[in-house]
């Protein structure tokens, strides 16, 4: 830190006063007489410059600052936009506390980053190679327990329609695992964009329509496939007829497409639901969002089965 009233050569001899106890010299910060930031001179600048030159000419006054009572996630959106080394804390008196390196940033980005990846898991916080098993277990367990049987519970509603097409049972973890993918594809996408806090609602309105188009497409392609392979399985390896295969595939090629249209909504909505209320959209996690794209799989899949197979084909 020099001061603001030096000359040139003043201000390069209190350099090299402080240089041999700062690690960082590329950034000189200026200061008044009570220690208050007035801003910054990159070294040079102040290399290159003539004696004669007012260093007032060359402190850069918009320099970025940062306060001390900020949050860290503010820190980071500070220092990613002016992408500068180092970043001086100040009081709320604008006096210099002390300095923020890109080293520190790194460091504090890879925590975030770490508690992000937890939750994103279901993980209470985040875990440690060494740490107890049963630590790890109650981070888990939640999580397992509670949303697993929600969804037991929800094939239980269907017991009719799949007592009378046991082979719907078959092709139960295809819809599931397929809805999945798709709603936690959407969920990453849409914290990973989220962490933009400049986002304009025109922008989230486009997030939500890009991914509802893309799980379209990629259901469409995934329902026509199912409706083809799915129905030559069901007429040669099982030996049912072929109207009864292919209307079978058919129920399933369709409620993949809309499972994975749903899912991708719902992939997309709940975070920026969670973002909007001001909580963490990391919190709406992949087994939060896995179940109740499942829910959703389940009921359009037995729903849409009970409709065509059974109401109206009568199988």
């Amino acid at each position: 830190v020099i001061r603001e009233n030096l000359t040139v050569k003043e201000a390069m001899r209190s350099l090299v006063k402080q240089a041999a106890e700062n690690d960082n010299i590329s950034k000189i910060y200026v200061a008044d007489e009570s220690n208050t930031f007035c801003g910054a001179i990159d070294l040079k600048d102040l290399i290159i410059a003539r004696e004669g030159t007012r260093l007032d000419d060359m402190i850069v006054t918009s320099y970025p600052y940062v306060y001390g009572h900020e949050s860290i996630s503010e820190c980071i959106e500070i220092l990613k936009d002016y992408s500068e080394d180092s970043i001086p804390v100040l009081d709320n008196n604008n006096k210099i506390l002390g300095v923020i390196t890109a080293q520190n940033i790194i460091e504090v980005v890879d925590e975030e980053m770490g508690e992000d990846y937890a939750r994103l898991a279901g993980l209470m916080a985040e875990e440690d190679l060494k740490e107890p098993l049963l630590d790890s277990m109650k981070k888990r367990l939640p999580w397992l327990m509670f949303l697993g049987m929600v969804v037991s519970s929800v094939v239980g509603i269907f017991e009719s329609v799949v007592s009378q097409l046991t082979i719907l049972m078959m092709f139960q973890s295809v819809i599931l695992g397929m809805s999945g993918n798709a709603g936690t594809q959407s969920l990453a996408v849409t914290v990973r964009v989220l962490m933009d806090e400049n986002l304009e609602v025109k922008q989230k309105i486009g997030l939500v329509a890009k991914e509802v188009r893309v799980g379209f497409g990629d259901g469409l392609l995934l329902g026509i496939l199912s409706f083809i392979v799915l129905g030559i399985f069901i007429m040669i390896v099982k030996g049912r007829p072929a109207g009864f295969a292919f209307a079978v595939s058919g129920c399933i090629g369709l409620a993949l497409m809309c499972s994975m249209v749903i899912s991708s909504l719902t992939g997309t909505l709940v975070p920026m639901f969670f973002n909007k209320i001001g909580i963490d959209p990391a919190v709406a996690s992949g087994p939060l969002i896995t179940t109740i794209n499942d829910l959703i799989a389940v009921i359009v899949y037995y729903g849409l089965s009970w409709l065509f197979l059974l109401e109206m084909m009568h199988f």
